[in-house]
């Protein structure tokens, strides 16, 4: 197999995280699927805009960290693969890993934390993966992934600092780009910033005037308060409906200088808006998101007066959502 990674030698800016998702999007394309944009009227009428929701609930794993994961298999040489990867996870990148690994035929340690989503363990059992429960904080459980990694000759697989994760992301872009000629303003949830920053990097570069709003819960915005200072700033976040997006950032990411010059505007959102938005798609569209995705429509509930008459794109990332957590969303509050 050919590695579908190189032709960035020159660093990671925006201008090569673009050129590579562009390149790697017809290898990931052959394992993942191109997710549905498409109009949620409910949305559309309620914020007099037109809002186009890129469905990467529906994604394999049901998440958009099975684009990353795979970029990164796909990108090293079949002897390197062959020996395994290991990562530390909140839940979803754990699964993208343990996806492209089973797609691909190696082993997979998954590291995660006492409080993952027992929906999210079991799926990346079933994948086949080792899996690591520990009580490590997870930007702390990082660097327990990298040294296992480094011990046994395995392959660290960032779930956010890493170019070809960051350029598996931002193939979603790509499919954007190729789904709509014109987006005023896009919304993306924000975790570890590699999604947005693989998305935001070809967006801008095929949407030229693209208004990028970045997301976090008000209760866990570590990313935020880094992009904002110009390095890693660790916060004591709350648990939080976006579990997807949360924890600290890593202080190497490459991610926080992407974030500071990518994303035009933050939008801070409190739980019950979260949790409003859960129920109004779940009530109207009859889909199941999970939290870090129904963040990304509050979030757009919250600028309406900003949006009103644009056409909007929404990015729905995820629908990795506990039953737990789902009763906790939908009662109300």
């Amino acid at each position: 197999m050919v590695p579908v990674s190189g032709g960035y030698e020159g660093g990671m800016t925006a201008g090569t995280i673009a050129a590579q998702a562009e390149r790697i999007a017809p290898a990931l394309g052959e394992y993942l699927t191109r997710t549905p944009l498409t109009e949620f009227a409910a949305f559309s009428e309620e914020l007099g805009a037109q809002v186009l929701v890129k469905c990467e609930h529906l994604q394999r794993t049901g998440s958009f960290k099975a684009r990353g994961s795979l970029a990164k298999l796909l990108s090293l040489s079949d002897e390197v693969r062959g020996r395994g990867v290991s990562t530390a996870s909140s839940g979803n990148h754990g699964l993208g890993v343990a996806n492209a690994c089973s797609l691909l035929g190696t082993k997979a340690t998954v590291f995660v934390h006492e409080d993952v989503a027992p929906v999210k363990a079991a799926a990346i059992r079933r994948l086949g993966a080792d899996l690591r429960i520990e009580r490590t904080p997870l930007v702390e459980l990082e660097g327990v992934a990298r040294r296992y990694a480094a011990e046994y000759g395995l392959t660290y697989v960032s779930p956010y600092n890493d170019l070809d994760v960051i350029a598996g992301q931002g193939t979603i872009g790509v499919e954007i780009a190729d789904q709509v000629d014109r987006l005023d303003t896009v919304f993306i949830s924000v975790g570890g910033g590699g999604l947005i920053s693989g998305v935001a990097s070809v967006l801008k570069a095929r949407m030229p005037g693209i208004r990028v709003i970045g997301v976090q819960p008000a209760v866990d915005a570590a990313m935020y308060e880094s992009a904002r200072a110009g390095h890693s700033v660790l916060i004591d976040g709350l648990p939080t409906l976006s579990d997807g997006t949360s924890g600290n950032v890593e202080e190497s990411a490459v991610t926080i200088g992407l974030c500071a010059s990518l994303v035009d505007e933050w939008v801070l959102v409190p739980e019950r808006e979260i949790a409003a938005a859960l129920r109004t798609i779940i009530d109207t569209e009859h889909q199941l998101v999970e939290g870090s995705a129904a963040m990304a429509f509050a979030a757009a509930r919250m600028l309406r007066e900003q949006i009103a008459g644009q056409r909007v794109g929404v990015l729905s990332c995820g629908a990795n959502i506990s039953a737990k957590t789902l009763v906790r969303a939908l009662a109300d509050v």
